[in-house]
């Protein structure tokens, strides 16, 4: 069995970690965009300033 060099490991996580940390901005931007929260989202920041 072959062990892995540092350049190995350092190569697949630059390549691999900047597809994952894109995937994950594209996921969390979605999730902020979906039409479905605007409800949520809208009563979370009005959410402070109502008196109860």
């Amino acid at each position: 069995m072959e062990q892995l060099s540092y350049q190995d490991v350092s190569g697949f996580a630059l390549s691999w970690g900047l597809v994952f940390l894109v995937t994950l901005f594209a996921c969390a931007v979605g999730y902020a965009f979906w039409p479905g929260n605007k409800k949520k989202f809208d009563k979370a920041s009005n959410s402070l300033l109502e008196e109860e």
